[in-house]
């Protein structure tokens, strides 16, 4: 019988191994290829951007964590006008991205969205703060740990918006913005301490379990 935490788990991993096959691996795989080969090269190989093998990487990550995040609220039991509203909202949200101008840039957007960023930051920390003070032993130090993974990701922010942005300004449009990586490097210290907060918190319920 086919029941909702079955469905969940077969799109889990259908999600994860997607993640992984096409958004990692396929990465190392044809790296050379947008490397090595001007974009008239590209257009004849099988990665060209109009070809259905390049558009299946591009979306490989923000598909697969759909499928991944539907997998995990079908498998954990979550209402289901919750799940509704998750993949209609994912959905409509990955479906406009296309459609979205990317030929000219707008400065006061950039900023206005940045500034949205770090109010929800602050926002979420002054939240953060008020229900620390409620918690106790396990729960307590896995918030900790939730809020250097929060304090990482708008570090990585910042600096994002710096090397994708600085094009765009005259003073700053000649310089090197350098190599993206020690942007990634903050992006993994942000996901490994949210890992580890997660982490903290599961154990002691799977120890209960085992029990």
């Amino acid at each position: 019988m086919i029941t909702k935490k079955n469905v969940g788990l077969i799109l889990l991993w259908v999600g994860i191994i997607y993640m992984v096959v096409m958004g990692w691996l396929a990465s190392w795989w044809f790296a050379s290829t947008f490397r090595d080969l001007t974009l008239a090269e590209i257009r004849e190989t099988a990665w060209a951007l109009n070809r259905p093998l390049f558009w299946l990487w591009a979306f490989a990550v923000p598909l697969g964590s759909i499928l991944t995040g539907l997998g995990l609220l079908l498998g954990t039991g979550s209402k289901s006008s919750y799940i509704w509203f998750f993949v209609i909202v994912m959905v409509v949200a990955l479906g406009l991205t296309p459609f979205v101008p990317t030929d000219t840039h707008h400065p006061p957007i950039f900023g206005l969205v940045g500034g949205a960023i770090l109010a929800l930051f602050i926002l979420t920390v002054w939240f953060w703060a008020k229900s620390r003070a409620k918690l106790e032993g396990t729960a307590r130090r896995a918030a900790d740990l939730r809020l250097t993974g929060y304090v990482w990701l708008i570090i990585s922010m910042w600096y994002l918006c710096g090397v994708v942005g600085a094009r765009y300004l005259t003073g700053l449009e000649q310089l090197n913005p350098g190599s993206p990586v020690p942007v990634i490097v903050y992006l993994a210290l942000a996901w490994l301490f949210l890992f580890l907060a997660q982490y903290t918190e599961a154990k002691p319920v799977s120890a209960s379990s085992a029990a």
